[in-house]
């Protein structure tokens, strides 16, 4: 009896921590949803994020193909940006287009700032604009 009480404490905690760790689900026309592409300024390579309304994303980097799970704010603060917390889960071990290896498990927090047409961002590291990455570029046309 004690070991089946065990169990089932054990498995409420587990069930738990999987919740927790989760993805929360996005509203349905939230600008972060959809296919975005990043070229590198010489045009040698480029990124391809399929960010869904689970909270998910999968990305296309040179040779490598990663999956991660993220949040990111409803709206954006007073200066546009919306913070994001990303966390790769899943990673083939192949180079990305700045040839390094991505190792999953590491949440990283950065900054969207949205252009007012909705088809380009900038990721930041932080609520301003002195050092992002972009534009990244929506993909249209193309299923999700």
């Amino acid at each position: 009896m004690r070991m089946l009480a065990l169990m089932m404490a054990m498995t409420a905690a587990m069930a738990t921590m999987a919740t927790a760790a989760a993805p929360a689900s996005l509203r349905h026309d939230h600008p972060v949803i959809g296919i975005w592409r990043i070229t590198l300024p010489d045009g040698s390579c480029s990124e391809t994020y399929r960010i869904r309304a689970d909270g998910t994303t999968l990305v296309f980097s040179n040779e490598e193909v990663a999956e991660s799970s993220f949040t990111i704010e409803d709206q954006p603060d007073k200066n546009g940006f919306y913070k994001e917390v990303d966390t790769i889960v899943k990673d083939n071990g192949k180079r990305d287009c700045s040839g390094e290896i991505t190792k999953p498990g590491k949440p990283v927090t950065s900054y969207l700032k949205f252009h007012p047409g909705g088809d380009m961002f900038l990721m930041c590291a932080e609520r301003n604009t002195q050092r992002c990455l972009g534009p990244f570029m929506r993909v249209r046309g193309k299923a999700i």
